[in-house]
């Protein structure tokens, strides 16, 4: 799972250093914005990753799992190092509903990206082809 520590570094440095430039008036709207985005190419790497290796796991599964560890890392790293220094805490961390939403979005790329790296290998292997 080291395409979630992976994904969990790139998001993480997203968040953090959409706080030095600001551009919207609500920084913290800003810095989900920013990891939002970022996840986009950060997962379609990390599935990329993780199925060039010739891993068959369901796409949501391996949503769930690699968001599982970003949980972790997350309780872990992130709250204590940067949030409760600046005032937040793990409650308000975990039940804010744009951290769910951003958690529903992980998942979903992750599948998505699963299927297109999944068919793409299928598709160098000939198989598609003889499905035909």
């Amino acid at each position: 799972m080291a395409s979630a520590g992976v994904i969990w570094l790139i998001g993480v440095s997203a968040f953090v250093l959409s706080y030095t430039v600001q551009i919207m008036e609500n920084p913290d709207h800003q810095a989900n914005w920013v990891l939002s985005l970022t996840l986009i190419p950060a997962i379609a790497f990390g599935t990329n990753f993780f199925y060039g290796k010739r891993f068959k796991t369901n796409g949501w599964i391996l949503g769930a799992l690699m968001f599982g560890l970003t949980f972790l890392l997350d309780a872990m790293i992130t709250v204590p190092v940067f949030i409760i220094p600046a005032g937040g805490n793990h409650f308000d961390f975990f039940s804010s509903p744009i951290f769910w939403l951003i958690a529903l979005e992980y998942i979903t790329l992750s599948a998505l990206f699963s299927r297109i790296w999944k068919n793409k290998n299928r598709f160098k292997e000939g198989s598609i082809v003889n499905q035909l």
